[in-house]
């Protein structure tokens, strides 16, 4: 099946058992501290999962675009990836087990029809020091889901990674793991779990493509040897317990299903094929790279490069897509490497760099639009072609003047005796990618400790990575109440600079902690004294006129037809929630949004009454510049005259 094929059936399958079929959010977070990226399928719907009513019922179903940064250095082999969907369906207090092992079992031989005898599944060992019992009913299930195909499934004990490499298969079918590899929460195994952290046992099903063991990963194969042979394609976490004040754990009020299943991976398990780059979405990209390269997918020296270019291509689509745009931080630098790094091994493939306005690069992007643009249908706009290849073809230009810097510190570097600190130097100061380095550094007998650069980079990345955390969390940084305040006065400030500088202003990122607020929006030029003043002043006004503060949940077309106000790039489910600044009466009527001052998208939280923002001083905006072209940044804060 074509990817396109695996997605559609996939959600079809679902609503046909009930489900509502709900959009992805965007790779950007919204309001969620602890990641850059959604990461997962679950991560968009977690507040839903620790008890929030989901306006759309209690089964959904979608494909979640996703994006993994720690897995940029992994790209290259047969199965991992950088971007990627993932199918997920939920049970919010509705069915559990008995009902989503069939499903899924189902969805797998019936309708993608792969050979049950390929199938092999883990469940939960049990942990006899947190008094969780053993998941017997999933492997009851399993068993007689095998059974009804004729296989009589065996059901063997593994416990740990090591333990597999050691006892091997022994003839099972169903294999039970401890809580490192079939328990969820997101604290990890049991005893990482803080009070209140929701968790459970899980259940994955793994694709055996029939390959040799590979005796270099351990003595013998099981389900989760990292060989090959094995591929988990999903993953159905049962979300039972809740970790209680006196360090144990209880029964949740409601037991619910997160369901998450690998788009890419089952495509490629329906092609009996274990590489994910031999489906359909790299095909076309493959065949312009070799077509323009003269090399050869197949020839191994060069299929990493391949992958790697196709990869992060498509990843870079993806986050062009949802707003984001080259920069030295956070996102920016993320997608700022991706491009660089599929530049640098394109390279590799001999691919001509001038194209005139365009890039082989920006052409693999075309690939990617027209491949996704019946299930995202905001790639195929004109506006985005655009914005896409214009960036990647601008950001590929910027790296070939890098390397020219990079080339000429390297050689100084080199001629005084390049160690694993220079070659860092090279990379995080002048974008050189390492591996260039290390292949000039041994063209020249220069030995660099990879070791020791990797050492530099985790450092680097865990200060990053921390620092990130503190400056930009997708939004709110806490829900206090100075934070609440500072984030209707963001509002306030957004419908204001609207006001002063015109309609093109959008907002294109936001980040409020409970000392400050900052929003970067659309607008070309840098703000005189006088438009920030009246910015200011406009603020000021709204929140001593006292105007209450509404949240409505209304259809996203409704809401888009009151022009509610929305972060570019940014995806929405079917019904929003969003809050209205004003008027002084309320009613569940429209009018009420025509005297509005302001109107947003917005999960909250808010005060009820800007007067209770004036309660903590007076706005005023203390910084204002550009963060990228045709991109402005304003900090403010909240000054207590007494």
């Amino acid at each position: 099946m074509t990817i396109n094929e695996v997605r559609t059936k996939y959600l079809e399958y679902f609503r046909a058992r009930g489900h509502v079929i709900i959009p992805s959010a965007p790779l950007v977070p919204q309001n969620d501290p602890t990641t850059l990226f959604v990461g997962s399928g679950m991560q968009p719907l977690v507040p839903y999962l620790l008890g929030e009513p989901h306006p759309q019922g209690n089964r959904l179903v979608n494909s979640q675009k996703s994006f993994r940064a720690e897995d940029i250095e992994e790209v290259g082999d047969n199965r991992h990836t950088t971007f990627f969907e993932m199918l997920g369906n939920w049970s919010l207090g509705d069915y559990f087990k008995a009902e989503q092992l069939p499903f899924f079992f189902g969805f797998l031989t019936d309708v993608v029809g792969l050979d049950p005898e390929r199938l092999y599944v883990t469940a939960f060992i049990g942990d006899d020091k947190n008094n969780v019992p053993r998941d017997t009913e999933s492997a009851e299930v399993w068993s007689k889901l095998f059974s009804s195909k004729g296989i009589d499934a065996k059901v063997v004990e593994v416990g740990s990674e090591a333990d597999g490499y050691r006892l091997g298969m022994r003839d099972g079918r169903i294999f039970y793991y401890e809580a490192r590899k079939n328990w969820w929460s997101r604290a990890g195994v049991p005893e990482n779990m803080p009070t209140g952290e929701p968790g459970g046992p899980d259940s994955e099903v793994f694709y055996d493509f029939g390959t040799r063991h590979d005796l270099k990963f351990g003595e013998n194969c099981h389900p989760n040897c990292d060989c090959g042979r094995f591929l988990e394609i999903g993953n159905s976490v049962f979300m039972q317990y809740i970790k209680k004040p006196n360090g144990s754990f209880g029964l949740l009020p409601k037991q619910n299903v997160d369901f998450g299943g690998g788009l890419e991976r089952i495509a490629a398990a329906s092609l009996g094929n274990p590489d994910v780059f031999q489906t359909d979405v790299f095909d076309d990209m493959i065949t312009l790279l070799e077509e323009f390269s003269g090399a050869h997918y197949d020839d191994t020296s060069k299929t990493r490069s391949f992958r790697i270019v196709a990869d992060h291509m498509r990843a870079a689509t993806f986050m062009l897509s949802d707003g984001v745009r080259p920069s030295n931080a956070d996102r920016g630098y993320v997608l700022r490497r991706l491009i660089r790094r599929a530049a640098q091994h394109a390279q590799k493939l001999g691919l001509p760099q001038d194209q005139g306005s365009e890039s082989l690069l920006s052409r693999c992007a075309l690939i990617v639009i027209e491949k996704y643009r019946s299930a995202y249908p905001e790639l195929g706009t004109e506006s985005a072609h655009q914005e896409i290849t214009s960036e990647i073809w601008k950001e590929e230009k910027q790296f070939g003047h890098a390397l020219e810097q990079g080339m000429k510190e390297f050689e100084k570097l080199a001629a005084k005796g390049l160690d694993a600190e220079g070659a860092f130097v090279l990379f995080t100061t002048y974008g050189f990618p390492f591996e260039m380095t290390m292949e000039l550094a041994a063209e020249r007998g220069i030995s660099v400790n990879m070791d020791e650069f990797k050492a530099r980079m985790k450092s680097h990345q865990d200060l990053s990575r921390a620092g990130s955390e503190k400056k930009f969390k997708g939004g709110l940084a806490d829900a206090s109440e100075e934070t609440t305040r500072l984030h209707t006065a963001h509002h306030l400030l957004l419908k204001a600079l609207q006001i002063v500088l015109g309609d093109h202003v959008k907002q294109r990122g936001s980040n409020i902690t409970g000392e400050r607020l900052r929003i970067d929006f659309s607008h070309g030029a840098k703000l005189t004294a006088h438009e920030k003043a009246e910015a200011e002043r406009i603020v000021n006004e709204k929140m001593f006129e006292s105007l209450p503060v509404i949240r409505s949940t209304l259809r996203k077309e409704e809401a888009e037809k009151l022009n509610a106000q929305h972060e570019f790039g940014a995806k929405y489910p079917d019904m929003v929630s969003v809050y209205s600044v004003g008027p002084t009466s309320a009613t569940q009527d429209d009018p009420r949004f025509a005297e509005a001052f302001s109107i947003e998208f917005c999960g909250g939280p808010h005060v009820a009454n800007t007067s209770e923002i004036a309660e903590g001083g007076t706005f005023k905006i203390v910084g204002e510049e550009s963060v990228a072209a045709g991109i402005r940044r304003i900090k403010a804060v909240l000054v207590n005259s007494q």
